[in-house]
């Protein structure tokens, strides 16, 4: 009895370690004719409709560059990385905009980019990359 309750112990331990210890973002949104893809270096979503968050794991080897272009039909939308535990906001866009921008000296590890709309967008494309 007693092996079966340091072993239950241990488990819990272990599951609230892991819960805690595991800082992620997560994607929630609703879509319409939704293309994505999430490389370790590249990554785009396009849309007809988008409403929602967007992540995007990406890895960075250190002082690397990342490239970001939006381009939005109606709505508006936000960007923001993290590299470094500390969401930062990259660019805002609004309806029938395109911009972009880079954010230079990106920190070793994991690169997570966010895209958090205001609303439903309409007819966007977003592409992000990370450069030497």
């Amino acid at each position: 009895m007693k092996r079966i309750l340091i072993a239950l112990v241990c488990v819990v331990l272990l599951l609230v370690l892991v819960g805690c210890s595991s800082r992620h973002y997560v994607s929630s949104y609703k879509a319409t004719l939704f293309v994505h893809s999430n490389r370790a270096n590249s990554s785009y979503m396009r849309f007809s409709g988008f409403d929602g968050k967007m992540v995007f794991k990406m890895k960075s080897s250190g002082n690397d560059t990342l490239s970001c272009s939006a381009k939005l039909e109606s709505g508006s939308a936000t960007l923001y990385y993290d590299d470094n535990g500390t969401k930062t906001p990259i660019l805002s866009i609004h309806g029938g905009e395109e911009v972009s921008t880079k954010v230079f000296s990106l920190k070793a590890g994991k690169v997570y980019v966010i895209v958090e709309t205001d609303g439903k967008c309409s007819n966007g494309a977003f592409t992000f990359d990370i450069e030497k």
